[in-house]
């Protein structure tokens, strides 16, 4: 295969996390790296400069001069793109970053795969933690930083490799899954609905890739499913692998009961054992048996999973508590699907019992940016005192009749009588917000970007 003769790797797009921690252990393995992007700033540029890696800042035909064995083009790069176009033009060799990690890192070991439409990276973070704390030194790739191990990636001669699984589109070039090219032993699924509506069209479509992700489950494998999603059941009449439910219906064979919700932490038994995380609501309570499950069938003990379990510290921007400023608390939180905010402010309800909840929303995602959405977020927000949507980032890249209409997600909400109101502008939710919220109320924002820096400014010019 030609992957044998590569002694020369260039990364399209390097100063995305996966990528930049892939370049790293690329350079680790003896290869000559280098790599181009649009986006060269810290902490990624740095990361990237200790390790001696040459980036080229800006896309250039001319980066490509030192003609490199291989080009690995990331998933945000598309046609168009200069070093993209000469590739294809100069019928050089170049592959996707999830190619690349199939066959350098991927192939001839125990691959964990943990997917699903929310709580992969919590779940693939507290996987990871499991088998790191029981000495296993496993490699991993997660798309976020787990608190306990402080980054994202990790390559290591561990014959266990645990990552989580992307249902998004590999590249331009390949638009499968990611997933498909990870080499399941254990393909663990949290859930399944609509996302990526910019990608998918249905929950059919969605339900399509999973599909072909279990048909490489092998036969001394496993598929680990959430036996309570009715998306998925349909999906487990799987004759070629084994097939076993996790999940809180009597019908799961890793069942949990005997829940336990607390503002500090969540119990639940599993068989003979009690196990106690220090993830607050019922979507951890998940995500924490479908590790259970699957670090059991991997061999591991209770003790050992439970020990991991107490000393998890969660994940940066999952529930995240960001400070508190005169009696305020800031929350950061990535959710950005319907189910995954109305999940995450259940749990902040356990959590802050009785503290009255801001939810600040800006429609950001290929998904919230357009009207797929529009009539299931208003029940989202159930749980939040007020609701506060911004406008819809970078609208222009959605056609007018496809777009999220925010402002009739706001009247959606008041209809429901819920304190509710649009405000377009970071600097205007700033101002709403520092004016009105008093001591004891909780602000949680939702957003999978940086949105104006809006965290730390809320804590730097809310009222002491």
């Amino acid at each position: 295969m030609f992957f044998s003769t590569i002694r020369s790797v260039h990364f399209v797009g390097i100063c995305g996390t996966a990528m930049a921690s892939t370049a790293a252990a690329m350079k680790e393995k003896g290869f000559q790296v280098t790599g181009s992007d649009n986006n060269v700033y810290p902490p990624m540029s740095t990361f990237l400069a200790d390790r001696k890696i040459e980036i080229f800042t800006g896309y250039h035909e001319k980066n490509l001069a030192h003609n490199p064995d291989l080009i690995v083009i990331g998933n945000a790069i598309g046609r168009g793109n200069p070093e993209a176009e000469a590739a294809l033009e100069r019928k050089v060799r170049y592959c996707s970053l999830s190619e690349l990690l199939k066959e350098f890192f991927i192939r001839g070991k125990r691959s964990l795969v943990v997917t699903g439409t929310h709580g992969k990276t919590t779940t693939t973070s507290l996987l990871t933690w499991v088998f790191e704390h029981s000495g296993l030194n496993p490699s991993y790739l997660i798309g976020g930083i787990p608190t306990n191990l402080s980054q994202g990636a990790r390559f290591t001669d561990s014959p266990w490799f645990i990552i989580e699984g992307d249902e998004y589109d590999t590249a331009f070039f390949d638009k499968r899954s990611k997933f498909v090219h990870y080499l399941p032993e254990v393909a663990l699924i949290n859930n399944l609905e609509l996302d990526h509506a910019d990608i998918f069209e249905n929950v059919a479509a969605v339900q399509m890739a999973f599909r072909r992700l279990l048909a490489l489950v092998p036969r001394n494998g496993l598929i680990l499913a959430n036996g309570d999603d009715p998306n998925l059941r349909s999906l487990l009449d799987f004759k070629h692998s084994p097939v076993e439910r996790f999940g809180l219906g009597a019908e799961n064979q890793h069942r949990g009961t005997d829940v336990g919700l607390s503002p500090t932490a969540s119990e639940f038994n599993l068989g003979a054992t009690r196990f106690r995380i220090s993830l607050i609501g019922e979507l951890n309570v998940r995500n924490a048996l479908g590790v259970a499950a699957c670090a059991r069938r991997c061999g591991l003990t209770d003790a050992q999973i439970q020990a991991a379990f107490e000393t998890f510290k969660g994940v940066k921007r999952r529930m995240e508590v960001r400070g508190v400023r005169g009696g305020v608390t800031v929350v950061d939180d990535f959710a950005h699907h319907p189910t995954a905010i109305r999940e995450t402010l259940k749990a902040l309800r356990v959590r802050f019992p009785g503290q009255p909840i801001w939810a600040i929303f800006e429609p950001r995602t290929n998904s919230t940016r357009r009207n797929v959405f529009q009539n299931d977020l208003p029940e989202s927000f159930q749980e939040a005192a007020h609701v506060v949507v911004a406008a819809v980032a970078n609208p222009e890249l959605v056609p007018d009749g496809q777009r999220l209409d925010p402002q009739q997600v706001v009247s959606d909400l008041q209809a429901r009588g819920k304190d509710a109101v649009f405000v377009p502008t970071v600097d205007e939710i700033l101002a709403r917000v520092t004016s009105q919220a008093r001591k004891g109320d909780v602000v949680c924002v939702f957003t999978n970007g940086g949105f104006g820096n809006i965290h730390q400014r809320l804590l730097n010019e809310l009222p002491q």
